[in-house]
């Protein structure tokens, strides 16, 4: 039997595997969590003209410090139709369209008028107060990089550029399936020797943030031709993630469920903790990621496996997530002959390693928000120093 791979290792084959699924357009209102399939360059440029930063009085250099005649007003989408001469001023609002000839806006708390008459009460600051045509950027400029995911801002800049319809990746086909004699269906109904199927909401859960059709059913009892059935059921998805049955116990098909389907293994095991029987294969287009049945093992290979390969599918040009350092809040013992991932409460400044570590333990993995990163066979660390973490909000992606 082949050694478990290294984490890396493993990321590097499955990355391997994950060329990005198909370009369609679409409106850029409607793709906040897609990924850009090609850069998103300016078609116009921002602010298109000289624009007011506050509201006040638009006038020239040379007729400070005033005082002016008023001779109208820009208000935004209703602009000053003429142009201002000597001692002329015309009343602005925050972000109207600077008037032909003026050069500046002074502040209307800082003026006093009375009729058409117009005075400082106040020393004008050094600030123009204009926004600069240009100031955001310029057409043909490039503004997001390929890769990008689309979230409010985004979107709001691509249609600030000129953008209507927007190259982004079509949506993932995701097929979730939970395997195992011991899972019931009705978590009100379950027999003693029965524990009720959760770790494909919780994986449909982890999904569920980027975009992706995501189908789960009932779970699938240990039998070779129910879990070939299963997988031949979803063959038409882009990825096929199970979860039970990739270990090495009399009851564990997926190998072999696998292999009666048609699919090539890629590899199998990886040296972490919690989750390494995690096992990688592929059939046409389709790839599967076998994750262990624990639920804590589930998550963990879910975080630094499913989720990247989801990204990478779907064109991130950064699928991994991403590790922050903080101090540990309690002291940690020495580690084990595998990379071990604590789960752990982070509180913005320090985190705090749970008692309770056993794969098994969904409240102490509700309770987590982080994992601190232990190397294989690490030696004890106190309170205070500083650690890996990996943040499991938003999948580690900051």
């Amino acid at each position: 039997m082949p050694a478990p791979l290294e984490l890396e290792d493993a990321q590097a084959r499955l990355l391997a595997l994950a060329a990005p699924v198909a370009v369609e357009r679409m409106p850029a209102s409607e793709a906040l969590g897609r990924y850009l399939a090609e850069p998103l360059v300016a078609r116009r440029t921002q602010p298109p003209a000289d624009l007011s930063a506050m509201d006040g009085f638009a006038v020239r250099d040379a007729d400070l410090p005033g005082p002016w005649r008023v001779i109208g007003e820009s208000a935004c989408g209703h602009p000053f139709g003429g142009s201002i001469g000597a001692g002329d001023a015309v009343r602005i609002a925050t972000g109207a369209l600077l008037p032909a000839g003026a050069e500046r806006v002074v502040l209307q708390e800082n003026c006093q008028r009375e009729g058409d008459r117009l005075a400082l009460t106040a020393t004008q600051d050094a600030a123009r107060h204009v926004r600069a045509v240009g100031m955001d950027f310029t057409a043909g400029r490039e503004l997001l990089p390929a890769g990008t995911r689309l979230g409010p801002a985004q979107i709001a800049l691509a249609l600030c550029a000129g953008h209507r319809l927007i190259a982004v990746r079509r949506a993932l086909r995701l097929t979730i399936v939970d395997t195992g004699d011991e899972l019931a269906s009705d978590p009100e109904n379950c027999a003693v020797h029965q524990i009720p199927a959760s770790n494909g909401a919780m994986l449909a859960g982890m999904a569920a943030a980027l975009p992706c059709r995501i189908s789960h059913g009932a779970p699938v009892p240990d039998r070779l031709d129910a879990l070939v059935a299963a997988l031949e059921g979803a063959s038409a998805a882009d990825v096929i993630v199970t979860s039970g049955g990739a270990s090495v116990g009399d009851h564990d098909l997926l190998r072999p469920a696998l292999e009666q389907w048609g699919a090539e293994l890629d590899f199998w095991r990886v040296a972490i903790k919690p989750g390494k029987p995690l096992l990688v294969a592929r059939k046409g287009t389709a790839l599967v990621l076998g994750l262990p049945g624990n639920p804590v093992s589930s998550h963990v290979t879910a975080y630094f496996f499913m989720l990247p390969l989801l990204r990478a599918l779907l064109g991130s040009a950064k699928p991994w997530p991403r590790p922050i350092t903080a101090k540990l809040a309690a002291d940690l013992p020495p580690g084990g002959e595998r990379r071990e991932f604590v789960r752990a409460a982070w509180n913005g400044t320090e985190v705090d390693p749970l008692r309770n570590q056993d794969s098994g333990a969904l409240a102490a993995l509700a309770a987590s928000n982080a994992l601190i990163e232990r190397p294989a066979r690490s030696p004890g660390a106190t309170a205070g120093t500083l650690v890996p973490v990996y943040l499991l909000e938003n999948g580690g992606i900051a």
